[in-house]
Formats: structure tokens, C-alpha cells, sequence
């Protein structure tokens, strides 16, 4: 299946980091963070077991737009760029298709508070508007995962939504969540 990150020339560097494309054997290492209570509280689907989270992290649609972060050749997060057309009225539609991202992450406990999922993200925001041209970029989180709103604003990110108990978590509560995004223009004059 053709990816739009297939346009992209993996691996990136970053100065302390390497991202590439997820390939089916990241399937194991990114269960070990993804399965952690920490972790899963926040994501969007969790698998009963590594059986199930292999075919659901297999599947082409999820495979194609997945990345995985390396330190020193490990896997310590991964990263979704997810790259969609933006709502236009029919008459311009065709200019709008594929020039929009929605971005995720997720990083093992273990390395957080050291500036790589920061250091991360930049990266994936410096692809989405050099290496495949996209005009705007949203994320959205629970407005209770302080983590991920405060990477948003760190990355320059600017917030445009905040939901009151929009979203059902699967805790059974009620959840308000946070809506962030960033335009091209905007992330070029950031210092």
C-alpha cells in the first residue's frame, strides 16, 4: 500500500535521534511501552494481548502511517503522521486532498524527561511541511494528559479547541479534550 510517507527518505536524523518507517517487527518493542498502564490510559485503542496488538499494528492502513524513534538503536517511542485532505466545498475539493496531517506519539516512560519526544515531534513537523509540503498539522489529546498538551505548546503548537466531556475514556468517565494545530506559515517564523 502507498504511503505519503513512502516520499520521504528514511531513516531522519535528529541530533540525538533516528525515525524511520514502522515495519511489522516493531510490532514487539513498541508493545513493551504501549501495554504499560502509563501509557495505555491515553490511547486511543488498547489490545488484550500482544496477538491481537500485532495484527491491529500489522494492518497496512495503521502500518503506513506509523514511525518508529530510535536512541541508540532502540525503539523508545513511536510517532503517527497521518496525512488527510482538508474539508473544502466541492468546486476546489481537488486542492484540498492530502495537505493535512493529524500527529500522535507515544514514548516508554523510561526516556521521557530528557527532550526526545520534544526533539521528536519537531522533527515530525519540520517532514510534514519540507519533506511533503502539508499546509496545516493537528493533534488532540485529553485535556487530564498534561504531557501531551504541553509538548503542543512547546512545539509551537497553538491551541484552537478545548471540549467539555466530549469524549468517552474507556474508564467509563466523560473526558474534556484539547485540540491543537499548526500552520506552515506560523511554524516557519517560530524562533
Amino acid at each position: 500500500m502507498a504511503s505519503a510517507l513512502d516520499a520521504v527518505a528514511w531513516p531522519v536524523r535528529t541530533a540525538r535521534l533516528s525515525l524511520r518507517a514502522a515495519m511489522p517487527l516493531d510490532a514487539e518493542p513498541t508493545w513493551r511501552f504501549r501495554r504499560l498502564d502509563g501509557v495505555s490510559r491515553w490511547l486511543t485503542r488498547t489490545q488484550p494481548s500482544f496477538e491481537d496488538y500485532r495484527a491491529s499494528f500489522e494492518e497496512p492502513d495503521r502500518l503506513s502511517k506509523t514511525l518508529v524513534i530510535l536512541l541508540d538503536g532502540e525503539i523508545i517511542g513511536d510517532l503517527m503522521l497521518a496525512v488527510e485532505d482538508a474539508w473544502a466545498q466541492a468546486e476546489v475539493a481537488d486542492r484540498a486532498r492530502a495537505v493535512h496531517a493529524e500527529l500522535a506519539w507515544v514514548l516508554h516512560p523510561d526516556h521521557t524527561g530528557h527532550g526526545y519526544a520534544t526533539e521528536a515531534v519537531r522533527e515530525l513537523i519540520r517532514i510534514s511541511f519540507v519533506d511533503l509540503d502539508l499546509r496545516r498539522v493537528t493533534a488532540v489529546c485529553f485535556a487530564d494528559n498534561v504531557a501531551s498538551w504541553r509538548l503542543m505548546e512547546r512545539v509551537g503548537m497553538r491551541r484552537e479547541l478545548y471540549a467539555v466531556r466530549d469524549a468517552l475514556h474507556r474508564s467509563g468517565d466523560w473526558l474534556d479534550t484539547m485540540g491543537y494545530a499548526l500552520l506552515a506559515e506560523e511554524w516557519r517564523e517560530l524562533p
